[in-house]
């Protein structure tokens, strides 16, 4: 063999291996697309669940999933079992703790001056819980590998399970109460909001909030590679965004109570347009990085608290766990375009520039969409049969 056909063979070796590369990219991008769409899809339903039959069920229910989906992680043999395991259970058995219905039942708790503060707290804890184990799982897998790292989650969820107790007695106080204060029936409730234009207003700003969130936390160590940047510095930012969050959140639920909603939903969706464009303008060093983290941090999830303060506000909290968690369903399918076409993005054209692009015109959207949205409450009618 000449060395000219030695390079065009090692050539053409390399041009396949970058090819599977981006195939493998696309498909583990697609994998983490369909868990953002399950733990969307598992929300209202736990939440409805929660609403008839108490949350303390349904925790107990989601711990053992979360559990069972790390456990099983370690033996599953194929990339189909991997998305079942990982992909499914996990993901199902996060959305029952998750805001849906977490957020659901604090509601039913607290005095409605104290509801956006709280939904803010519950906000914050969770963003917090990333801060904190996103970290020890990397060093859990360096140190100790990753079927270990899986089995110790498997672990930490189940010890969750004694922080449903408390609910067991309250819940079926909390019900009887919700239920004496609305005549209304589920099925009646949700044909209430199909009819209802700032619902469906919410949940396309939620959309977009999905489509972000996810884009960024699945395709950030993409993009910190594409700049030639360590691999450290998007663990980093990704820490920081986690902890900017529990600010946001903390100051979103303090906001919601002494400003309308929406203008706050108004202005975290434009700053994050305007983020992404700065971002897009300046030189990719680590601080532009870490800044732009600590920016869009602040926003992170903090969306959640006003927009489920919206849905209680014009329809109550009877049945908030499952119209917020309908909002979240749709707040996850944006999510599973923003991993999705992320992956698309980097395999056809080579880096992430048009989905930059998109996101930006997104949030911008979302602010302006979310401005006719009205805030007072809907009379309480019960819809024709």
């Amino acid at each position: 063999m000449t060395r000219r056909e030695s390079v065009g063979l090692s050539r053409k070796h390399l041009w396949v291996m970058v090819a599977a590369a981006a195939v493998l990219y696309a498909s583990m991008s697609f994998a983490l697309a369909v868990g953002q769409l399950m733990w969307g899809a598992a929300q209202p339903v736990f939440g409805a669940i929660a609403e008839r039959h108490g949350a303390q069920r349904v925790l107990v229910i989601g711990a053992l999933l979360l559990a069972g989906g790390y456990a099983l992680t370690p033996f599953a043999g194929s990339e189909w079992a991997v998305l079942v395991t990982f992909g499914v259970l996990t993901a199902a058995g996060a959305g029952a703790g998750s805001f849906a219905v977490l957020i659901g039942q604090v509601a039913q708790r607290v005095p409605p001056e104290k509801r956006s503060f709280a939904s803010g707290f519950v906000n914050a804890g969770g963003s917090l819980g990333q801060f904190v184990f996103a970290p020890l799982t990397q060093l859990l897998i360096s140190t100790l590998g990753w079927m270990t790292a899986m089995w110790t989650m498997a672990v930490a969820a189940l010890a969750t399970l004694p922080l449903a107790r408390p609910l067991l007695r309250k819940d079926a106080d909390v019900s009887a109460a919700s239920s004496a204060g609305s005549a209304t029936t589920l099925r009646e409730q949700l044909r209430i909001a199909a009819r209802e234009k700032s619902y469906w207003l919410l949940h396309a700003g939620f959309f977009t909030c999905g489509f972000h969130i996810a884009f960024l936390v699945t395709h950030l160590p993409g993009e910190v590679g594409l700049c030639s940047l360590p691999a450290s510095v998007a663990a980093t930012s990704l820490g920081i965004i986690g902890l900017a969050n529990v600010a946001g959140s903390l100051t979103a639920g303090w906001a919601g109570g002494v400003m309308r909603m929406k203008w706050l939903l108004f202005i975290m969706y434009f700053s994050r347009a305007v983020a992404v464009l700065i971002y897009m303008a300046a030189p990719k060093s680590p601080m532009t990085f870490y800044l732009f983290a600590v920016v869009l941090g602040f926003t992170w999830l903090a969306t959640v608290p006003p927009t489920a303060g919206l849905v209680g506000k014009l329809f109550g909290v009877r049945y908030l766990g499952t119209l917020f968690g309908l909002a979240t369903f749709t707040h996850q399918i944006g999510a599973f375009f923003g991993a999705w076409l992320g992956g698309i993005a980097l395999t056809k054209f080579g880096d992430f520039t048009w989905m930059w692009y998109a996101d930006a015109a997104l949030a911008a959207a979302a602010a302006f969409i979310n401005l006719p949205i009205r805030e007072a409450k809907l009379k309480t009618v019960t819809a024709p049969a």
